[in-house]
């Protein structure tokens, strides 16, 4: 697989909850270490998601915003 986004993070799939349009997805990367992210039903099912699986979470974002109280 090549792709021009420079953060791309190798993990488990944790956990899907399931939606009627949308999944989310809960990818370990690390121990303790989870992204999530929405993607579509017809998306998760294409890739053939489930938990346990290896998948990659690749972010590319011009903005990425940092806050605290």
């Amino acid at each position: 697989m090549e792709i021009s986004a420079r953060n791309a993070f190798k993990g488990t799939v944790k956990k899907i909850i399931t939606g009627a349009v949308n999944d989310e997805v809960e990818l370990e990367i690390a121990s303790g270490v989870e992204i999530t992210a929405v993607i579509t039903k017809t998306s998760a099912e294409t890739l053939g998601l489930q938990q346990g699986k290896q998948a990659y979470a690749i972010i590319k974002a011009s903005d990425v915003m940092i806050s605290v109280d």
